[in-house]
Formats: C-alpha cells, sequence, structure tokens
C-alpha cells in the first residue's frame, strides 16, 4: 500500500519520509523547496473492503499545516517600571518587538491572544493577606489543593498585584491591543497560585475536573493551533509556566527570548535549560527559522 516508490524519489532528488494515513504507511515528499510544501495526492486501496479513497497528504512541517498564535503573557501596569507593585526589571522595553509582532498579518498568524493576571483582593498570593503581614519575595507558603487535600506545593508570597478592574490590572497603553483577536484572564481564584495562562498548577481529577481553567486549552484546540509562540512577563514564571502548558498540550511550542523579561536576571540561563530539558519548551532568538517565518510572504 506504499503509494511511491523510494527509487522514484531519490531519482527525483526530493526529500521524502514516511507517514501515515488512515493508518496505512506512505512514503510522502515532505516538501518541494522552504517556501513552497509539495501537497500530493494519495490513492489508498483498502483491499479488505474494496473501497478507493483519494487523500492530501501534508506533513507537519510544511506550510500548509502551520497554524500558529501568538501568546503575549501579562503585559500589565503593575508588572512594569516605573510604578508596578510587582515591576520585572526592563519590563517595558520589549513592547516594540511585541507590537512588531501583533503587526503580522493575520493570514500567517490568526491568534493573538493578550493574557491578564486577573485577582481578587483576598488572593492567596498576596503577603498582607497572611498572619503577620510577611515580607513578599522571600516569604513561602504552602497552598493545598481545593479539589484533593493531599496534594500542595510551596510558593513564593508577592505584593499585591492585578487587583481586577484596577489601573495595575490594565495593559500597558503603549502596548498594540487593538490587534489582539482574545484576552484570556488568569488567577482569578484566591485559593490557589496560577502562574500558567492555561490551569492551575495541581492536575485534574479523575474527571477531568480542575480548580482553574482559563478556557485557553480549548479556544487553541478549537482554532486548530500548531505551533505557540510565547512573550511577556515574566520570563522566568507566568511566561515560562504558559510556556510548559502548551507544551504538555501538544503544542510546538517557543518562547522568543527578546521578547521577554526575568524576575531574577541571574538565574536566567540555568531556567532556559530546565525549559529545554524537562518541559520541552526552546528559547529561540527572534532571528531564528522558527520566528522569520511568521514575517515570510505566501
Amino acid at each position: 500500500m506504499v503509494a511511491l516508490q523510494m527509487g522514484f524519489l531519490e531519482q527525483m532528488k526530493l526529500p521524502f519520509r514516511t507517514g501515515e494515513f488512515d493508518g496505512h504507511l506512505l512514503t510522502v515528499i515532505a516538501k518541494r523547496s522552504p517556501s513552497r510544501p509539495c501537497i500530493i495526492s494519495y490513492r489508498l486501496i483498502q483491499f479488505s473492503l474494496g473501497i478507493q479513497r483519494t487523500a492530501n497528504v501534508v506533513m507537519a512541517d510544511s506550510q500548509s499545516s502551520f497554524r500558529p498564535a501568538l501568546l503575549v503573557v501579562d503585559m500589565q501596569e503593575d508588572f512594569c517600571p516605573p510604578s508596578g507593585s510587582l515591576a520585572v526589571p526592563l519590563g517595558r522595553t520589549i513592547t516594540p518587538l511585541i507590537n512588531t509582532l501583533l503587526t503580522v498579518s493575520p493570514r500567517t498568524l490568526p491568534l493573538k491572544i493578550a493574557t491578564q493576571d486577573w485577582h481578587p483582593p483576598n488572593h492567596i498570593s498576596f503577603a498582607p493577606n497572611h498572619p503577620s503581614n510577611p515580607p513578599p519575595f522571600v516569604t513561602s507558603h504552602t497552598i493545598t489543593n481545593p479539589l484533593n487535600p493531599s496534594q500542595s506545593y510551596t510558593t513564593l508570597l508577592w505584593p499585591p498585584h492585578c487587583i481586577q478592574s484596577t489601573p495595575g490590572a490594565s495593559l500597558i497603553p503603549e502596548l498594540s491591543s487593538q490587534n489582539f483577536t482574545h484576552i484570556i484572564k488568569k488567577g482569578l481564584d484566591p485559593r490557589v497560585e496560577m502562574y500558567s495562562a492555561f490551569f492551575d498548577p495541581f492536575p485534574p481529577t479523575p474527571t477531568g475536573e480542575r480548580v482553574c481553567d482559563s478556557g485557553l486549552a480549548k479556544l487553541l484546540h478549537d482554532e486548530k493551533v500548531t505551533h505557540v509562540y510565547v512573550v511577556g512577563l515574566a520570563g522566568d514564571y507566568c511566561v515560562k509556566h504558559t510556556a510548559y502548558d502548551a507544551a504538555k498540550e501538544g503544542f510546538q511550542t517557543v518562547i522568543i527570548e527578546e521578547g521577554t523579561k526575568t524576575v531574577n536576571p541571574g538565574g536566567w540561563e540555568e531556567c532556559k535549560k530546565e525549559m529545554e530539558s524537562i518541559g520541552g519548551v526552546r528559547v529561540v532568538s527572534v532571528e531564528s527559522e522558527e520566528v522569520q517565518r511568521l514575517f515570510r510572504k505566501d
């Protein structure tokens, strides 16, 4: 049932690989040139049923199957100098690059999604909400899963930030917000921390229930997204955990290095190694092929 012979492909000097369609092993041409993938119509014969089918097979690395989404994480006043309560050093300086990405044609980049921390005033991550008002940044607190008391994790406490409907929760004004297709709010449940724009850190219950689910995973799957590009603040917290969950959901995920800043710049190199080795997330330059393909003309 192999549709094309290897020898024919070799004679034509075309790159090829194997793939599957409807359970049948095929040899397929990956692409004819860097900019124009080759789509070949295969006639498959199901001998057992005597049914003839035709299928258009396109490999995953072809431009035709490339449907990316841009996630701009938490570009909010409270995370930016000069007056943010939890300002990330140089956080505002990444805005021009993000705005450039937001100008990419919708034909190439159909989903441009902003996320916002959107905490209630009594959020568990706020240091003043704990006895004796412990100092933020250096005090840890153990959070227990509201759905399963046997599960817990420890996280840092922070100053109050991004409180719902306050100026600090607003997206910064120099961001080209008019180009966003969606805005996802996260961190609404006061009982748990939620660095990721997808879910809280706890695993789902056996029935699939989660403490917090922003709906971002469903949105990306419904839109048939294949690749996720992550930028924003902060690289070592919300950007990292958002990228982790994007990769877990099956998306090819990269963080654009020039499009993020970190709470702890000194630990960024180690953080990058951790993301690549454990989380399946790559940190790439804006000059990389992965990013430049966004700007390539059809």
